[in-house]
């Protein structure tokens, strides 16, 4: 079973259709057995990273994304939540890769960064990517960015480099929204369930 993380996230609708099109069963939960009894983990999110901290706090929930050796998916704000910080509401997340995520400066480009953008699929070993090409358009929408480092596993530019996906060990993260990226979107949700 696949455990989709209920936490109020404005884009789990959207994700559990992409996962009903790909004919997967999943569970909209914040119940902390089901997360930990499930075969795999998709953490979403829209919205603000400091509230959004706080009620995973609330739900008891951060210690289990934390703490999960199983596979881990995070969407949008839940990938930017897998990094140390964010500026975003100066919020600590959850450390499972280091970083702080930044506001994209509205002085040289527009924000949020919204709509189709080319992405380079960097770490082609990375079974998120299978037979994905090594660029792809992909549809974002966000204020906040990930620098590139150490765990990118994919960048985009908006006014410069970013982190576009992550990866360390269970963990894995996209920017993008992948629900809504069409058939390439679709292919890494499918990749995520069926390869990671």
């Amino acid at each position: 079973m696949i455990a989709l993380i209920d936490y109020g996230a404005g884009n789990s609708a959207s994700v559990g259709n992409a996962l009903e099109e790909l004919g997967y069963e999943f569970e909209l939960t914040a119940n902390e057995s089901k997360i930990l009894a499930a075969e795999k983990i998709i953490f979403p999110g829209v919205g603000e990273a400091s509230s959004a901290m706080a009620t995973l706090q609330r739900l008891n929930l951060s210690s289990v994304l934390r703490m999960t050796n199983k596979p881990t998916l995070g969407v949008c704000l839940g990938m930017q939540l897998m990094a140390e910080r964010s500026e975003e509401g100066d919020a600590a997340c959850l450390g499972v890769v280091p970083g702080e995520n930044v506001a994209f400066d509205p002085n040289a480009v527009n924000t949020p960064h919204m709509g189709w953008s080319e992405t380079e699929l960097t770490d082609r070993d990375n079974p998120l990517f299978r037979d994905a090409p090594e660029r792809a358009f992909f549809y974002y929408a966000h204020s906040y960015y990930l620098p590139v480092g150490e765990r990118t596993t994919a960048r985009c530019d908006y006014g410069g480099p970013f982190t576009a996906s992550i990866r360390k060990d269970n963990y894995y993260g996209v920017q993008f929204h992948p629900e809504k990226s069409g058939r390439e979107g679709l292919r890494i949700l499918k990749n995520f369930v069926e390869f990671c």
